[in-house]
């Protein structure tokens, strides 16, 4: 059931992106398994065509990418730190190559719903989903920078980056001067034996 939901929407991106298909051409009879404890685990066989299929239970796995579940909204919105952040086991060539294929595969969905809709209101409504992901992250941006502000300034929760670095400094200060004073004891002690 999940493997048809993912693969069908993944070929119909393939299919577009000649250059995708043509890079995992060279990987047909490959397994890649893609995890996202605990939600699932999807295996797919790459195709002679570049395509994907649903891998049988039994195929062994020569990749084998697990994704953490926070790190899907940040793969969502194109973060090139959280591609990063993909555990790769297995053949890991294999699974760079995926990696670097999925960071650079792009849906045109403007295409796709014009041939349903037409062009002018495909483009509207491609503009207006765009305008509202750029509101939504702003939204969360400055939300979060609030929030920030409000627990270091109005309700000292958290501690000012500042605050922490002359914290951190005074601390590495009075342990040389530890070590001074041990070094000063030893040698008292030294010349009272």
């Amino acid at each position: 059931m999940l493997a048809s939901v993912a693969i069908a929407p993944l070929n119909h991106v393939l299919r577009g992106e000649s250059w995708a298909r043509k890079r995992l051409q060279p990987c047909a009879g490959k397994t890649a398994r893609f995890r996202v404890p605990p939600f699932f685990d999807l295996a797919v066989i790459i195709q002679p065509t570049g395509e994907v299929a649903a891998a049988s239970t039994l195929a062994g796995n020569d990749a084998i990418l697990t994704i953490m579940p926070a790190l899907l909204p940040r793969l969502l919105v194109r973060d090139e730190a959280a591609y990063r952040e993909i555990r790769i086991s297995g053949d890991s060539m294999f699974g760079q190559e995926i990696l670097e294929i999925g960071q650079n595969l792009r849906w045109d969905v403007e295409q796709d719903l014009s041939d349903v809709m037409g062009d002018i209101l495909a483009h509207r409504v491609v503009r207006v989903g765009e305008n509202l992901l750029h509101w939504h992250n702003e939204t969360l941006h400055n939300l979060s920078q609030a929030l920030t502000e409000y627990l270091t300034e109005e309700q000292p929760v958290l501690a000012k980056p500042t605050d922490m670095r002359t914290f951190a400094n005074e601390v590495s200060g009075l342990q040389d001067q530890m070590s001074r004073l041990e070094l000063r004891v030893d040698g008292l002690i030294n010349k009272s034996l």
